[in-house]
């Protein structure tokens, strides 16, 4: 055997493509780690997008951050003399595993490659997320390795990227509903709208939402000021109504088996507008996006996260926003 691993503690946490930004300003005003004294005291470490923090600086419990989409919980310093040496050294911790490269990108794959398969490429939608665990790790020089065999996700590095339509949808943001709707199915068990579901879009046009729904087979509601796109409006399961969809009563729309919103809104707003949905029993499943207004209102997404059997989250197809999924 020609491998040592040695714990190091701590956890280290990966971004969102784009987002380490946002993941740092959210460890600091979310969850108190001052990350520039942490780098300085040699208490928190970058390996490119990754933020590495040793134990005696976490706070005894840490929630999952919303801008990370994969968390080493259990990281380990790996050190190696070939390539298949590292690749021993992972199996011997664990079967499947998923990389995350900043550097050294050819011996990553060969690395990869010893490995037991994992699909590392785009999904097709609909896309049943695993339950199963995998490890994730980086390489940190050419005969060094952080892995953790225990990470947040049971996604390859905690990355889900659907194949895009480029031909169909009005809008990209179908990818968005598509990503929520597995993550609705993985976390609550609840099955994909479909034939003989009855769906209300918010604020829908241009309606890559609603096509997503009617791909699905659902029968939707489409509200907003502004039309759809021509052959949304043309669908025989889409039912437009020109309104502000916020301002329409639930009891006088009645009930749905899915309530859906991708407005550009106040989040104070759209989190009454959830509520009064919710207590009037029109229905029990949500998926909307919380777009943030500047600065993270945390307060505020607390309250969203606090409602019952729901869930808060990044969405891989997301930007300065998170995504709340509701299934009661």
């Amino acid at each position: 055997m020609s491998y040592t691993i040695q714990e190091t503690g701590g956890a280290v946490f990966l971004p969102f493509p784009e987002m380490k930004g946002m993941l740092e300003t959210e460890l600091s005003d979310r969850l108190g780690l001052r990350l520039g004294e942490l780098r300085r005291s040699g208490n928190a470490t970058d390996y490119g997008d990754l933020i590495a923090v040793s134990k005696e600086s976490l706070p005894e419990e840490l929630p999952l951050p919303y801008w990370c989409r994969d968390r080493m919980d259990k990281p380990l310093l790996i050190s190696f003399d070939s390539v298949k040496d590292a690749s021993d050294a992972l199996r011997s911790l664990q079967r499947s595993w998923a990389p995350y490269s900043y550097t050294m990108f050819r011996r990553t794959a060969l690395i990869q490659d010893k490995l037991p398969r994992v699909n590392l490429k785009e999904k097709s939608f609909p896309f049943s997320i695993p339950s199963s665990p995998i490890g994730l790790y980086t390489l940190t020089g050419e005969n060094t390795m952080l892995a953790s065999a225990v990470t947040s996700s049971p996604l390859p590095a905690g990355q889900l990227l659907l194949r895009e339509d480029h031909e169909n949808p009005p809008s990209r943001a179908y990818l968005k509903i598509q990503e929520a709707l597995c993550q609705a199915a993985a976390s609550f068990g609840v099955p994909l709208p479909g034939p003989g579901s009855r769906c209300f879009d918010a604020g829908a046009c241009p309606g890559g939402w609603t096509w997503v729904l009617t791909q699905l087979g659902s029968d939707v509601l489409a509200v907003d000021r502004s039309e759809l796109d021509g052959r949304l409006m043309e669908h025989p399961r889409v039912r437009f109504m020109k309104h502000d969809a916020f301002t329409l009563p639930p009891e006088e729309l009645g009930k749905f088996d899915w309530v859906f919103s991708d407005v550009i809104c106040y989040p104070d707003r759209l989190l009454g507008w959830v509520e009064r949905w919710l207590s009037s029993g029109m229905t029990r499943n949500m998926i909307c996006t919380i777009k943030m207004q500047g600065t993270v209102d945390w307060d505020l997404v607390a309250r969203f996260a606090a409602i019952p059997d729901s869930r808060v989250l990044h969405l891989n197809h997301n930007k300065h926003e998170l995504t709340l999924i509701v299934c009661q």
